[in-house]
């Protein structure tokens, strides 16, 4: 059996690029600041890089999965140009009041779970980084180390911490770049 391998479980919307509600078009996407060197601090301590993202918009049906791919392909275009290579993305096209409930949405651990069966992943050795609760009930379901970022909706959803609580806050992705410790 291979060796368990550690991953950095991104958030996409409000971590690595800038929060646009249900972000549809490809010319919109903007990387957030310090996320080129984030990633490559990140993959230099030799984490897997996996964005596990929520796109609800697929459900409502403002965009499309074939719009949503092209999305994915700028933001793999603009880090390979920075030579910088995501391992996976994982996205969950579902809404439940459109598709029902599944169990790939978060907070639900699906994506993580599935992420964890086809690299071999060691979750309690692994970090999901968000900007909402949702994505640190999905950590704690999944049993990852949780990362609250104040980008995107970090700051409205700091507030709400009472409810549940992250293992680590910090102002952004690259903030978290820098303390984190291979372990």
């Amino acid at each position: 059996m291979k060796d368990k391998r550690y991953s950095i479980f991104l958030d996409r919307d409000g971590v690595i690029n800038k929060e646009i509600n249900y972000l549809s078009n490809p010319d919109d996407f903007v990387l957030l600041e310090g996320v080129i060197d984030a990633l490559k601090i990140l993959k230099e301590k030799g984490y897997l890089l996996i964005v596990i993202t929520n796109q609800a918009g697929i459900a409502r049906g403002y965009f499309s999965e074939a719009r949503l791919n092209q999305i994915h392909k700028k933001m793999n275009l603009i880090l390979k140009k920075n030579k910088i290579f995501l391992d996976d993305i994982f996205f969950c096209p579902h809404h439940p009041m459109f598709t029902g409930i599944c169990e790939c949405r978060k907070p639900n651990p699906g994506m993580i779970i599935k992420a964890k069966e086809k690299y071999n992943i060691d979750l309690k050795k692994s970090y999901i980084v968000g900007d909402t609760l949702n994505d640190i009930k999905a950590g704690k379901n999944a049993g990852c180390k949780t990362v609250l970022v104040l980008t995107g909706h970090g700051i409205k959803e700091k507030k709400k911490l009472n409810e549940i609580k992250p293992d680590y806050i910090y102002k952004n992705l690259l903030e978290f770049a820098e303390n984190i410790k291979f372990k």
